[in-house]
């Protein structure tokens, strides 16, 4: 079983790579962002309640995350085969109750893959996703405020995976295939 969190700032590539992560290894996928945009999509409490956050490019509560992701563990039967984790952990906090959660459930974080990009890039990336898909969080505003969120309070995380011997550093810049030939290669090696 592979459990696979997929790790980098907004813009870094974490949702294409996902995707291909899938394809090959047959994961079930959990994107927080996705979810979080479901619910707000659909005006649900979660929603709302979520949206208010979103909206000022801050995180969402730790507690609203881990009761979401609890939720999606137990009720697809899908997950036992492996997950990758796209969003999630973002906080040490966050990153205790998974491995708590995954260790209830006789499993652990295989592998962190961590997309590394370029701040300049970043910005560029996710100001062509706002021209393209028309997210309203893809604003030059909202993304600054997201990445300071994303250094203030998620890089932490990279030294706690690396202390835990899960973090794999992947150079997130070049083309589609060679990014994610490099995460294959780790992978492989797990």
């Amino acid at each position: 079983m592979l459990n696979i969190v997929i790790f980098g700032a907004p813009g870094s590539g974490k949702g294409t790579q996902s995707d291909m992560i899938i394809k090959k290894y047959g994961l079930f996928h959990i994107s927080t962002g996705d979810v979080l945009r479901a619910e707000m999509k659909n005006g649900t409490e979660l929603g709302k309640i979520a949206e208010g956050y979103i909206s000022k490019g801050q995180l969402v509560p730790d507690e609203l995350i881990i009761d979401m992701l609890a939720k999606v563990l137990d009720s697809n039967e899908e997950t036992k085969n492996g997950v990758i984790f796209d969003g999630f952990p973002r906080t040490i906090p966050q990153a205790e109750a998974l491995k708590a959660m995954l260790k209830e459930r006789g499993a652990e974080v295989s592998a962190v893959i961590g997309l590394e990009v370029e701040e300049e890039e970043l910005i560029d990336r996710l100001i062509k996703r706002g021209q393209v898909s028309g997210r309203s969080d893809d604003n030059l505003e909202t993304i600054k405020s997201r990445l300071d969120v994303y250094h203030n309070q998620t890089t932490p995380l990279k030294d706690y995976y690396i202390n835990e011997k899960k973090y794999k550093a992947i150079h997130g810049m070049g083309t589609i295939e060679s990014i994610f030939a490099a995460i294959e290669k780790e992978i492989d090696n797990l």
